[in-house]
């Protein structure tokens, strides 16, 4: 969640909601993120630890829609253009985007994802030597599909749209496109319309566990999280990855700004928490799952955590206090 630089967020004050939750504090302290020595910190913290790719949460500004795209018409682009390609270490981490369409920032349609979306990820992302591409085929996450859903006119029309991407990357050198997509709770017609829509493989973007309760015990969490994951992947085995949730506590969020601009829904959520060694066992559970699957199955090919670095929202593996 690239949001950590003074006025970049325009929904929270980044680390000036965080002074009243001093654990909160990166082990790096309050950093300035288009830094490229913090970044080289985060990616020798990530690698050491296991976790090779970063899945950036990735904005166009609304009045950007329709138009050709540059780097100033980005929300937090800060944290891929101006640290992680000035990083010193930054091939030693492989890197992907998640196209966020939520009502705030900038959606797309079957001319502009051709015409405008895709030359600028083609030539700043997907031909970079760390960007994630599996199989010769650039990796596109998607979040909030339904609006993306709608902006392309309907199932239909999407799945023109990202076939056109997919022969677009074709004459740019790759073999097309892999296009993932935001899960929730779906029913087996519902996945089937994921596919139909153009989609190659679904994900969550946390566990999707939420407990009925403030801080649950600990078992209880391991044993939702592998149950939610069992299930999904029971409806879905060839096309559904996993993800793991350490922990969830959305406080600092939960400030009148927020409820002014419509993010109310965080009152709905109770709180969790694992500890490390806890973490471990879910993660190890999951991986038992996940090595289970049918060969050629995506769950075998990408294991998501939940999440490097959502400060505020109460949910992150990076180093703090």
């Amino acid at each position: 969640y690239a949001a950590w630089k003074k006025g970049a967020a325009k929904i929270h004050d980044a680390f000036n909601d965080l002074h009243d939750y001093p654990e909160r504090t990166p082990l790096h302290g309050y950093y300035d993120e288009e830094d490229p020595t913090l970044c080289d910190w985060e990616i020798k913290w990530a690698v050491e630890h296991g976790i090779n790719c970063f899945i950036y949460c990735w904005y166009r500004n609304l009045e950007n829609t329709g138009k050709p795209v540059t780097e100033n018409d980005l929300r937090c682009g800060h944290a891929i253009h101006e640290a992680l390609f000035n990083a010193k270490y930054k091939n030693l981490m492989k890197f992907a985007i998640m196209f966020e369409n939520n009502n705030r920032w900038g959606t797309s349609d079957p001319v502009d994802i051709v015409e405008n979306l895709m030359p600028f990820w083609m030539e700043n992302y997907f031909k970079k030597e760390n960007y994630l591409v599996i199989d010769n085929k650039p990796v596109l996450f998607v979040y909030l599909p339904t609006r993306l859903e709608e902006a392309m006119g309907g199932p239909e029309a999407q799945k023109k749209a990202f076939d056109a991407c997919r022969e677009y990357a074709r004459k740019e050198g790759f073999d097309g496109m892999t296009f993932a997509t935001y899960n929730w709770n779906r029913t087996p017609e519902e996945i089937k319309a994921d596919y139909d829509s153009g989609y190659d493989f679904r994900f969550c973007y946390d566990s999707e566990y939420k407990p009925d309760r403030d801080y649950p015990p600990q078992e209880e969490v391991i044993e939702a999280q592998t149950n939610i994951l069992r299930k999904k992947l029971a409806m879905d085995p060839a096309g559904f990855i996993p993800t793991a949730t350490c922990f969830r506590d959305h406080t600092p969020r939960r400030s009148q700004h927020l409820f002014d601009l419509g993010c109310g829904s965080y009152r709905r959520f109770f709180n969790f928490k694992l500890d490390p060694e806890n973490f471990r066992i879910i993660l190890r559970k999951m991986k038992q799952m996940t090595d289970s699957l049918p060969d050629g199955a995506w769950g075998k090919k990408i294991f998501m955590i939940d999440n490097w670095n959502e400060w505020d929202e109460g949910h992150y593996v990076a180093p703090s206090h």
